[in-house]
């Protein structure tokens, strides 16, 4: 027995330095990832896509469909915020479907038609006022959808006035002829109508469950290959196991470290088919969540939690106890705000779209909204998906076993220190 008491540990100036370091850190890098990504998403904004249709059947040679798009594309009220892309209205339905656009400016096909009626000195009673329609998407994510809404809306409004301008001055001496409700509709002619341009089921989460659901994946896999790697260290006889008050300890079997990692990672692979089962069960079968392609959703939620469980554990293995927070920064820190779901990844600082290139929590969210919004299409993130976790995995093994093969060829082997009691030296 030494006599010195417990708390005499607190006057120890390294262990106040380096655990003030490492959660100050910690801090820091979380504030930043978080706050840093979303504090401005309107001024970082590039080239967010939205689709321009233009629907309009025109009268004669007149096309004033034509007309709007060719301004609104034109504009450069938003500069380079919006990537406008004109097309049909079938394109423009498929791309909302695959979550390729978060909204749409669409000028119907009676435009023209209902513009001309309002100049017309025959007409009787209330002119039918012409339309633009904006169409939002939800599915792409929220906040991506309301940015896309805002600018469209702004840009269909300044197309109105300035058809009314062309009206105005095309009129001239005729207004006094004009019904009073078509002299007043004349200066700013159109109405902004705002449809969801693709509807999701009411327990879709507003077009987050997606993301939370693969949240959950990744949180998941990450917090089992931390219970992994400590129970598979206990059954090798490396740690101890505290269960209350009692400690267990088992007979050492020696292993190397990529034999270590080995098993673990058997035991994830394993796991994650228990794991992805109870993960899905919760959230369709008990909450009741929207969801179709069950067999595929099971499947990529198994391969999900395994591929992020496995990365977790190369991770811990290679850099032993400090791993835990790398895991941590990689796997939420960096992940959650590269995810595309919060904040569309083109509304993001630089930095953190090349973070977004990798970070796993963003595949996994596109290949689960595929499923669940956009009937598992390849292109709406699915495939993509697919290709990420098959390089994530090859990765982590890759690094993973070849860290760990050298460290056992350096002989930096897992074997314990062995301490003994201290002896108390005794009077002659």
């Amino acid at each position: 027995m030494s006599g010195i008491h417990p708390f005499r540990a607190l006057r120890a100036k390294p262990l106040w330095i380096a655990n003030g370091v490492i959660t100050g850190v910690l801090a820091l890098l979380f504030t930043v990832f978080y706050v840093g990504a979303n504090i401005d998403p309107v001024d970082h904004m590039t080239k967010l896509p939205v689709g321009l249709v233009n629907a309009d059947e025109g009268v004669g040679q007149v096309n004033l469909g034509a007309r709007i798009t060719e301004s609104v594309k034109k504009s450069t009220a938003s500069g380079d915020k919006i990537d406008w892309k004109v097309m049909d209205e079938k394109e423009m339905k498929e791309e909302l479907g695959e979550g390729k656009l978060f909204g749409a400016l669409v000028v119907p096909a009676q435009f023209t038609t209902s513009v001309t009626a309002l100049t017309s000195t025959t007409t009787t009673g209330t002119p039918a006022r012409p339309t633009l329609t904006v169409l939002t998407n939800q599915s792409a994510g929220s906040l991506g959808s309301s940015l896309a809404r805002t600018a469209t809306t702004q840009a269909a409004e300044n197309a109105s006035l300035q058809v009314g301008e062309e009206l105005t001055a095309q009129t001239g001496a005729q207004q006094a002829k004009l019904p009073g409700a078509a002299r007043v509709l004349l200066a700013d002619p159109a109405a902004v109508t705002v449809e969801d341009g693709h509807p999701l089921d009411s327990h879709s989460g507003l077009g987050l469950t997606a993301f939370y659901y693969a949240l959950t994946l990744v949180v998941v896999g990450m917090l089992s290959a931390n219970v992994i790697s400590g129970q598979v260290d206990h059954a090798l006889g490396y740690t101890h196991n505290d269960m209350g008050p009692r400690r267990l300890h088992r007979p050492l079997i020696r292993a190397t470290r990529v034999q270590t990692l080995a098993i673990s990672s058997t035991l994830m692979a394993g796991l994650s088919l228990l794991i992805g089962t109870l993960v899905m069960v919760g959230a369709v079968g008990l909450m009741g969540m929207d969801a179709s392609h069950l067999p595929l959703l099971w499947l990529f939620s198994v391969c999900a939690i395994a591929v992020s469980g496995i990365g977790a554990l190369t991770l811990l293995a290679v850099f032993g106890t400090p791993g835990m927070l790398v895991v941590t920064l990689v796997f939420i820190g960096m992940a959650v705000p590269t995810a595309g779901a919060t904040t569309p990844i083109e509304a993001l600082p630089g930095f953190y779209r090349f973070l977004a290139e990798f970070e796993p929590l963003r595949q996994i969210t596109g290949g689960i909204r595929s499923i669940l919004y956009y009937d598992a299409q390849g292109d709406a993130g699915l495939t993509r998906g697919w290709v990420m976790m098959a390089a994530g995995l090859v990765a982590a093994a890759l690094f993973g076993f070849g860290v760990l093969g050298w460290y056992d060829r350096k002989g930096l082997h897992r074997i314990p220190v062995e301490t003994t009691p201290e002896q108390t030296a005794v009077p002659a």
